[in-house]
């Protein structure tokens, strides 16, 4: 979370606008002293906070466009709120996508290096384990995915009974023909990607299609982008429901991540914009962990699980950037999974 001394900076920008260190230096009700301003505007640039305009002396410092984004929100305190108390975004924002997202990266230096360290770790892991060592690994892995990412959506399935289905094909009494069905096609999707490596690269409208159709394949579910009206349980916040502009975010979103360079941020950009723009009837967000982890993959990351991960969290996480196109709590599970995935399965 954010610092006192920070937040005191950052509400004297807001309030005052473009403004130079020394006004804000002289604006502080607490004492601090002009180098630690300094500091601290500098750490608040890095974290993507606040902006400079003009350099040297004639610098100014202003909230940065990328401030909604990337502010650190305490979550629960959020959702002390109910439904309908919430002040939630206007519907779908484009702007997110073709500007603050085009401009602006979403992890922090800091972050970055922590997720890079994790990334070597795996690196340095998988270099001493042989083929069948590796595999074995990796399909452990898959089964925890397929159950988790079916369990966030409702499958009644536990870790046991869907390792037992995936392995020897053996389904759980008492539970739907389609929970077994919606299992068997995670391993499908998750199959097709090990198989086919450099299959999603560059990403696009019809590859996140085609994984799309493999996820709700005997599942009663329109396959192909949607054409109806598609509400969200929990919100307020409605997707694109014309089938031409779904087309339209799901383009720009696959330009955005095939623009990226850094591959943890094409990942978590991946996980969320495809959920936030809801393109299918339903299984979009299966979609988007699917294809989130066919990146990381395809690029030789380390693929992610999501097992530890609380189904509600993950939820309200993802439904704050529905309502406030804020990303930092879904950040923190992304990251926080990629380390639980190193440090687990490799």
């Amino acid at each position: 979370m954010i610092e006192k001394r920070e937040s005191e900076i950052i509400e004297f920008i807001k309030n005052k606008g473009e403004c130079s260190s020394k006004e804000i230096f002289d604006g502080m009700s607490t004492s601090i002293s002009y180098a630690t301003i300094k500091r601290i505007l500098l750490q608040l640039i890095a974290e993507n906070l606040i902006e400079t305009k003009g350099k040297g002396k004639s610098t100014k410092y202003v909230i940065s466009s990328a401030y909604e984004l990337v502010e650190p929100i305490d979550i629960e305190q959020y959702y002390e709120k109910e439904i309908d108390e919430r002040t939630i975004k206007d519907g779908f924002n484009f702007n997110i996508i073709r500007e603050v997202l085009n401009k602006h990266t979403v992890f922090t230096e800091i972050e970055l290096n922590r997720l890079t360290e994790l990334q070597n770790t795996y690196q340095k892991n998988i270099s001493q384990l042989s083929k069948s060592e590796y595999k074995k690994e990796l399909e452990r892995l898959a089964i925890d995915l397929s159950w988790k990412s079916s369990q966030i959506e409702g499958n009644t399935y536990s870790l046991l009974e869907t390792e037992r289905l995936l392995k020897d094909k053996e389904t759980a009494s008492g539970k739907t023909k389609e929970e077994a069905i919606m299992l068997l096609n995670h391993k499908d999707a998750i199959d097709l990607i090990i198989e086919n490596p450099d299959y999603l690269q560059p990403l696009s409208v019809s590859k996140i299609e085609d994984i799309h159709s493999i996820l709700i394949k005997e599942l009663a579910v329109e396959r192909n982008l949607r054409k109806k009206r598609v509400g969200i349980s929990g919100t307020n916040y409605k997707p694109l429901d014309n089938e031409f502009q779904i087309l339209e975010a799901l383009t720009d979103t696959c330009e955005l991540i095939n623009k990226k360079v850094n591959v943890f941020e094409k990942a978590l950009l991946t996980l969320v914009l495809i959920s936030y723009i809801q393109p299918f009837m339903d299984g979009n967000k299966r979609t988007a962990r699917i294809v989130s982890n066919a990146i990381l993959m395809n690029n030789n990351f380390c693929p992610i699980s999501f097992r530890t991960v609380d189904s509600i969290e993950y939820k309200k996480a993802m439904l704050l950037f529905y309502e406030q196109n804020n990303i930092s709590s879904f950040k923190e599970i992304f990251i926080n999974q990629f380390e639980f995935a190193v440090k687990t399965y490799f």
